[in-house]
């Protein structure tokens, strides 16, 4: 019987620039990307579902096609009436991305206010996936409903994976972020932070710092990211630096670090050990920077 990746969060309407100075539309958000790359990486005894809620307009519609016909499972989606996806636009500058964002009303926003449901999902699955942009579009009350389903999910030894994905425009104050941060270390078994995210919130400035948090608030096994450079992978029984095969000169860094996230879960999920399993991510993660939009 096939087993279920869970991936939480928001996918929004992509409109991303191109070489021609024209905008091409799509479907993406950090946590469906790396849904997206774990489906191609998992193999058939694997269901990859997505926790979100969307609206009953024509917008979203198309979203939930796009999501089935990309093998992504969408009956953990609620359709809000009345409501619409949120929307993002990507600019380049010499293969690093600016956003503009139109979000504050998207039906994402009230994925976590049905607790019963948001429990039901979490305990049908084997794995769970989720980010700090997750936790930053949810009021305080349905972040402590994913808090609350999340800790039984460790509980009862499920993989639940975690990536802090910083965006300080998104947070009321650097408190409050801090705070959510933290609740997800202890909820989260892995970890998967970068370093200049966390610098800008905690102010730590090296690798070993931010893992040094993530291992004090209980997280087991951990990918601290830092763009090209080498990532310090730590697990029970071991701790190696390990970086990309060859320098990559990107085209558009969009989507990189969320089919890293991706292609290294879905290698664990399938018995890589964390070495081999990061490894696979910088390759995929470098193949994915070579051209343009999230989904490549």
């Amino acid at each position: 019987m096939a087993q279920q990746f869970l991936s939480i969060g928001e996918c929004m309407v992509e409109m991303a620039s191109t070489e021609s100075s024209l905008f091409r539309q799509g479907f993406a958000g950090d946590t469906f990307n790396t849904a997206w790359y774990a489906r191609r990486a998992l193999g058939p005894d694997w269901h990859v579902d997505y926790y979100s809620a969307v609206g009953d307009d024509a917008v979203s519609t198309r979203m939930l096609a796009f999501m089935t016909a990309q093998g992504i499972g969408t009956r953990h989606v609620r359709r809000l009436a009345g409501r619409t996806a949120g929307l993002y636009l990507i600019e380049l500058n010499n293969g690093e991305r600016s956003f503009t964002y139109w979000r504050d009303t998207a039906a994402a926003r009230n994925l976590a206010d049905d607790e019963a449901a948001l429990q039901a999902a979490i305990a049908q699955s084997a794995a769970i996936y989720f980010s700090g942009i997750t936790l930053a579009i949810l009021r305080p009350a349905a972040r402590e409903n994913l808090f609350a389903a999340l800790a039984r999910a460790k509980a009862d030894g499920k993989l639940v994976a975690f990536d802090s994905n910083i965006r300080l425009r998104l947070w009321p104050d650097k408190a409050e972020l801090r705070a959510a941060i933290r609740a997800a270390g202890r909820v989260a078994t892995l970890a998967l932070p970068t370093v200049p995210d966390e610098a800008e919130v905690f102010g730590e400035t090296s690798a070993e710092a931010v893992a040094q948090r993530y291992l004090d608030d209980g997280v087991a096994e951990m990918v601290v990211k830092a763009g090209p450079d080498p990532a310090l992978v730590i697990w029970p029984k071991g701790r190696q630096w390990i970086g990309p095969e060859r320098p990559i000169i990107p085209v558009d860094t969009t989507g990189a670090g969320d089919s890293f996230n991706g292609a290294y879960i879905a290698a664990r999920l399938g018995g890589a050990t964390p070495d081999v399993a990061a490894r696979t991510a910088h390759a995929t993660a470098g193949r994915v920077v070579q051209s343009y939009g999230a989904l490549v």
